[in-house]
């Protein structure tokens, strides 16, 4: 029986007419009509100015060099992420100080950014920048998070990598967004604002297992344009103006090329029917589960629309009748592809030195955190298999079929 995967692509059917655009017309580089269009199109969506790179570490690595991060500063960062939201520091000569989760939305916690930002201000040293992770497809309460940061002055990247499709409206408790943006169709009074517009510079993913793809990809996003036109510089190894090839900065190999920008063009007409999509599989989840006790879907907090990147459950072991781990080589051996909650950057070789801030939340969410295949391409048979696997590991039996509707 095939093996049911995590997180795989999905074309929506243009693709390839934009790639084929791009042989026919033999734009093959990293300059051309898609990458244009990529970048218009999406600030159209967004109503930010983007660069479409090479991959989303790429903007992390452009966006901090953007808010003057350098050789010596320290830059916060969520623990509980992959560890390509934080290396860009460390490029840049910077160390990273690691700040816990809140349990309400898994992302960093505004309260503990706080108390940590207050402390280094007594001391007379506050760090350069925050980058602020927008977990698994939820934003992190980024308006508490803004109001604390530009109370002390400190910057803030937006890393939305696995975010894209995601929209925030803010206030805590909220449940409903404006139409023009949503995928549920709903309607709210606060304005929409996307997922990577919500701090200073924002990143976006298209690697093969985010919500849309590239093939491999990222996207740097700001509001100020004299940023973005600086980025793009430095994205092709800041060569000066005129015919010489003549440098005064350092740049970097980190723009897009054509074909992917394509593949992107194409990609983006489906995007708010992927978010419906795996918001769908996560939902049927949920409700295929909810007369188990001890497994509960991550948490879809008050202040935006979760996108559910993948769907994540929390297993309690006491309650459940076998711990995460156990249930991951249930499912494996079902053929079904799983991995736990990112393990937390302090508990980390890499950064198992660098400070921290608290730390307690993100490793109960990691040792407890499963992550179920949520491809939005998943087939209810898929699904059913992932569900019955699930179920079977605390002896509850199978469903004959889901008979629910897409949430």
């Amino acid at each position: 029986m095939q093996r049911v995967l995590l997180s795989v692509p999905h074309m929506g059917g243009m693709e390839e007419s934009y790639v084929g655009e791009a042989f026919e017309t033999n734009w093959l580089s990293t300059v051309g009509p898609n990458i244009e269009g990529f970048e218009r199109e999406m600030e159209e969506r967004v109503g930010w100015g983007c660069v479409a790179l090479g991959s989303g570490t790429a903007g992390i690595h452009l966006g901090l060099r953007l808010l003057g991060v350098g050789v010596g500063d320290e830059v916060l960062c969520s623990t509980l992420t992959f560890v390509a939201s934080v290396n860009p520091a460390r490029y840049l000569g910077a160390e990273a100080v690691l700040v816990d989760s809140e349990r309400a939305s898994w992302n960093l916690d505004p309260g503990i950014l706080e108390e940590g930002l207050r402390a280094r201000a007594a001391a007379g040293r506050l760090p350069k920048a925050a980058v602020v992770v927008d977990l698994f497809g939820q934003c992190a309460d980024m308006d508490a998070v803004m109001g604390v940061c530009r109370r002390w002055g400190v910057a803030v990247l937006e890393d939305a990598a696995e975010a894209v499709g995601g929209v925030y409206w803010g206030g805590r408790g909220q449940t409903a967004l404006s139409t023009a943006a949503s995928p549920s169709g709903q309607r709210s009074q606060s304005p929409v604002r996307h997922a990577g517009t919500l701090a200073d510079v924002g990143v976006y993913s298209f690697n093969g297992n985010k919500m849309i793809t590239t093939t491999g990809g990222g996207m740097l996003l700001s509001g100020r344009r004299d940023w973005v036109e600086k980025a793009r510089w430095w994205s092709q190894q800041a060569r000066d103006a005129g015919v010489g090839y003549e440098h005064s900065e350092v740049g970097h190999n980190y723009r897009m090329s054509t074909v992917r920008a394509g593949i992107g063009r194409g990609q983006l007409q489906v995007l708010d029917e992927r978010v419906r999509q795996r918001r769908g599989i996560a939902f049927r989840y949920r409700e295929a589960f909810a007369d188990l006790d001890g497994i509960e879907l991550m948490p879809q907090a008050g202040w935006g629309l979760h996108t559910n990147w993948l769907s994540v459950f929390l297993v309690d072991a006491r309650r459940f009748g076998c711990t995460r781990d156990e249930l991951m080589r249930v499912l494996d051996r079902a053929g079904v592809e799983t991995r736990p909650v990112w393990k937390p950057m302090h508990l980390q070789k890499l950064y198992e030195r660098s400070e921290r801030w608290g730390g307690g939340v993100a490793e109960d969410l990691w040792r407890r955190g499963i992550c179920l295949p949520s491809s939005s391409s998943l087939t209810e048979e898929e699904q059913l298999r992932v569900v019955n696997g699930v179920r079977g590991a605390v002896g509850a039996g199978a469903l004959r079929d889901l008979g629910m509707v897409a949430a």
